[in-house]
């Protein structure tokens, strides 16, 4: 590889960190710049990159010999830490191949030792986060790096942008290659009314790739809102052989008036997902829309079966849920969003419902909005659900409503121009939560922030029921690359929940109300 210059390091680390050309070009000055990047801080991951330092030596000047980096971390997260590791990378993006130190500090203001030597040129040194396996995830931690100290004593302030020092904490729920497991997927959470946190998700055994093959449905319970995971359940599983005959893509639903839990997903048995799925009923031309149930929080499940019969206009290539969580409406219909394939093989998102707690369920619903696939359905006011779409257009989300359960949609007012997406699935939920001291109906959005691309994981909110969605209230959760989808519930009047997909990974992070709606 060429190598870089000093002048051309000089001119990335400028852009990188953000300073301006004139406030590093004093000859003999060296420079420092801290820069946090918007990711949690994670429970069960060793390494948490929170901050970056950036350290510029001009050409003009001598080589540098560090002997300590002074550092602070806010009080109440000082228990919660294992320790935290130094790196040292060139103008690259975080990696550890070049660990410099681990400390673990015991006080709010600290020195940390360094032995670093290192000529005129660009570099960066990533400040990463261990959490202790019984740290709380509430509250923040905030770690910050103040001063660099050379072996003459000469103190070298560190420049503080604005920016997310202050990270939400959270639990990594699933790890690839847990368990053996090559990738955990398509994540679906819902609480209980005993505040059980159920998450659902696929257990993807040998690769990433989606059905068919040979997958799962998995399932995560926790009591303690999130601190702590039970092991993970196995909740469907559609026998041998296992190898193209998986089961995915899940939902979650909590009926509180019967207070049994549902999870719906889709069957591929054979070839028999998006692709290979044709017309018919029978497993063996179709995949199949199959339910699992739980009377008892959680504990146990019933066996698979479909209503793929119940539900499914034969024409249609494919029928399933849309993943990640259901609903019950005020008059106690239970409802999963859906879609289907039609008799030309065109995506539709629509929903199924059930009014009588899940004994049977009412399909062949025609959807909204052609080209449109996963979708999350909410009740914004009583009777009236709103269906909240991927649409293969890219850009955006598109909204519809239904008075009458699907008979007949409206298009919305936001629909395709409110809620930028990456063509991703994406969660809504009404929560009843304290805003400013005032209990108030809040939708919830979740999704890739972006038009193109799957990064910056967000949730926003709107306070009229989805009529606007104020660019104050919203909160960047992760801006890392990940595989986008997420799962939101409520946790409390003041907490939101959030499941979401890193990159082989779930992640689980607890958000206060207030953040998010300013």
């Amino acid at each position: 590889m060429k190598k870089i210059s000093i002048i051309g390091m000089a001119l990335m680390f400028l852009l990188q960190v953000g300073c301006s050309k004139k406030s590093i070009a004093a000859p003999g000055e060296v420079k420092a710049i801290a820069y946090a990047p918007a990711i949690p801080v994670l429970k069960g991951l060793e390494q948490n990159a929170v901050l970056r330092v950036g350290i510029f030596i001009p050409a003009d000047q001598t080589a540098q010999d560090f002997q300590k980096i002074s550092m602070t971390l806010n009080g109440a997260a000082i228990s919660d830490v294992e320790k935290l590791q130094f790196y040292l990378t060139g103008a690259e993006p975080f990696n550890t191949q070049q660990l410099l130190t681990s400390f673990q500090p015991t006080t709010a203001q600290f020195d940390v030792p360094l032995s670093l030597k290192l000529n005129a040129g660009a570099y960066f040194v990533w400040v990463s986060v261990q959490l202790k396996s019984s740290a709380s995830i509430d509250g923040l931690i905030e770690v910050r790096a103040k001063k660099l100290w050379t072996s003459n004593g000469k103190a070298i302030t560190i420049a503080e942008p604005a920016g997310p020092y202050a990270k939400q904490k959270g639990s990594a729920v699933r790890k690839a290659n847990e368990d053996g497991v090559h990738t955990y997927r398509i994540p679906g959470m819902v609480a209980t009314d005993k505040g059980t946190l159920l998450s659902v998700y696929d257990i993807r055994y040998k690769n990433s790739a989606d059905l068919p093959g040979n997958i799962d449905v998995g399932l995560s319970r926790s009591t303690d809102s999130g601190k702590t995971w039970q092991p993970m359940k196995v909740i469907m599983d559609m026998g041998a052989p296992h190898e193209n005959n998986g089961v995915g893509d899940p939902a979650i639903l909590f009926d509180p008036i019967t207070k049994k839990i549902w999870v719906a997903a889709l069957w591929s048995k054979g070839n028999r997902s998006i692709a290979g799925s044709l017309p018919g009923i029978s497993p063996d031309t179709t995949g199949q829309f199959v339910l699992v149930s739980s009377d008892d929080d959680g504990l146990t499940w019933s066996t698979p079966y479909t209503i793929t019969p119940q539900i499914k206009n034969p024409k249609w290539h494919l029928f399933f849920n849309g993943p990640g969580s259901g609903i019950a409406m005020k008059d106690g219909k239970l409802v999963f969003a859906a879609q289907y394939w039609d008799d030309v093989k065109k995506p539709y998102s629509t929903i199924i419902y059930s009014n009588d707690h899940g004994a049977s369920w009412v399909g062949n619903l025609n959807g909204p909005k052609s080209n449109t696939t996963e979708s999350q359905v909410v009740e914004t006011t009583p009777g009236t659900l709103m269906l909240n779409m991927r649409d293969n257009r890219g850009s955006f989300r598109s909204v519809a409503t239904t008075s009458n359960m699907g008979a007949t949609w409206t298009e919305h007012a936001t629909s395709y121009n409110a809620l930028q997406d990456p063509v991703c699935m994406g969660s809504i939920i009404k929560a009843q939560v304290k805003v400013k001291g005032v209990m108030k109906e809040v939708l919830f959005f979740s999704n890739p922030n972006t038009t193109n691309g799957r990064y910056d994981i967000t949730i926003k909110a709107s306070l009229d029921l989805g009529q606007t969605w104020l660019p104050a209230n919203q909160l960047l959760i992760d801006e890392r690359n990940c595989y986008g989808y997420s799962s939101l519930t409520q946790i409390d009047a003041e907490t939101i929940g959030i499941l979401y997909e890193g990159t082989r990974d779930l992640y689980f992070v607890k958000v206060p109300v207030a953040s998010i709606i300013k």
